[in-house]
């Protein structure tokens, strides 16, 4: 296989199989150096952070608060879709297309996994798996939690803390657990009182 025809597949919406290939390493270098550059980044430099996620992500038109330390293999495989806010010591493994919808929120140590690793130990040195993750909007991602290949997270929803997501969640669910499972829909009593509200 060519690092065309790998790149080609790595960005389509499906799972894959592939035997490892050296120029994956190639293709990781610019993006280790641009993390470096964010990781190491002052606090108080907001536009030298900003230019450096946009290239990172190819998207000029980001508007996603990511604070470091961050992680990720490419960069590019990862979609934001307007705002989201991306919490101290986020790993993305991105072989295939992550993406982020509006307004998503994820607390520290988050681990989003499109990589994987064939079961048989036979075939594990050879070949690598990989499946895209779809987190729709105003989704809330606790602290820890890790989210494997293939998953997608439906819109609304808040998923508790050290949660394991090893299938789709529902739109408007709060799910927790190891593996991660619905506990209930969200609902209007769960809006906030306004007279707890501090003014």
């Amino acid at each position: 296989m060519t690092k065309d025809e790998f790149l080609r597949i790595m960005q389509e919406d499906r799972g894959y199989i592939a035997r490892f290939e050296e120029f994956t390493r190639d293709m990781q270098k610019e993006t280790e150096w641009l993390l470096y550059d964010f990781n190491q980044s002052s606090p108080e430099d907001w536009e030298r952070r900003t230019q450096i996620l946009k290239k990172l992500f190819r998207d000029d038109n980001l508007t996603a608060i990511i604070k470091p330390p961050f992680h990720c293999d490419y960069g590019f495989n990862i979609h934001f879709d307007g705002f989201s806010f991306v919490n101290y010591n986020c790993s993305i493994l991105d072989t295939s297309p992550v993406y982020l919808g509006e307004n998503v929120f994820i607390a520290p140590n988050v681990c989003i996994a499109c990589a994987g690793h064939t079961i048989h130990p036979d075939d594990r040195c050879v070949y690598n798996t990989s499946k895209p993750i779809r987190i729709e909007k105003n989704v809330w991602i606790g602290a820890n939690v890790v989210i494997l290949p293939g998953v997608t997270i439906g819109e609304g929803c808040v998923i508790g803390a050290g949660s394991v997501v090893t299938k789709e969640i529902p739109p408007f669910s709060v799910a927790v657990g190891n593996p991660c499972r619905i506990l209930r829909k969200i609902t209007d009593d769960d809006r906030v009182r306004k007279e707890y509200v501090l003014d």
